[in-house]
């Protein structure tokens, strides 16, 4: 499988509390619900696209149960383009202490995370998506295991919260793969990663 992971993000790189206002206080977020007024058609409809290509998908546990208490609670999910993907394909929680999922097609995987990973990429075809969880796009992206990130960035500086990537974590070159904006101003980035940048290396030349 490719793992792709799908990240909401806004322009300062804050991944904390884009949906509802109450849903993510952690470290006194006070600034929670700042992406859904910023959502337009198109942004659905793209989006809704990417969860219709999913073949199974990977969070971590407050993801998972986010998305279990939102969409897992829809009475009728399969005309939702996103709703109906996540009720009828497989999920993959990376979680040490979830024991009782409560949604189908869950699975926990015993273990080291980042093997059960590697055996899911090797063992299935399609896309194996990560929706969500800033902590299961840092790590992978550690490991080597991520084939390709999709960022859509929100017109919107949030000023405090949890960045998608620390200020000291591993660097990483990046390949385009596509891009699109939408008429609210939500930009989506593809990217592969391309292995380590390179860094300039010769010294400007002084002016006088």
């Amino acid at each position: 499988m490719k793992l792709i992971t799908v990240t909401n993000i806004s322009v300062d790189g804050v991944v904390q509390g884009l949906g509802l206002a109450d849903e993510d206080r952690r470290g006194g977020f006070e600034r929670g619900g700042w992406a859904l007024s910023l959502v337009d058609e198109e942004t659905v409809t793209r989006l809704g696209g990417v969860y219709g290509r999913a073949d199974a998908f990977l969070s971590g546990r407050r993801t998972y149960e986010l998305f279990a208490a939102s969409w897992g609670a829809m009475a009728d999910p399969e005309d939702n383009p996103v709703g109906a993907p996540l009720h009828a394909r497989p999920e993959y929680v990376v979680s040490r202490t979830l024991t009782d999922p409560r949604r189908a097609h869950t699975t926990v995987p015993a273990g080291d995370p980042a093997a059960a990973v590697r055996e899911l990429k090797e063992r299935r075809p399609g896309e194996l998506q990560v929706h969500g969880s800033g902590q299961l796009v840092r790590w992978p992206a550690a490991e080597g295991l991520i084939d390709e990130m999709l960022l859509l960035t929100y017109p919107v500086i949030v000023g405090q919260g949890t960045r998608l990537f620390p200020a000291d974590g591993p660097d990483s070159a990046l390949e385009p793969v596509d891009s699109w904006a939408t008429p609210g101003g939500v930009t989506f980035h593809a990217y592969r990663p391309a292995g380590r940048p390179r860094y300039a290396t010769a010294v400007p030349p002084r002016t006088a």
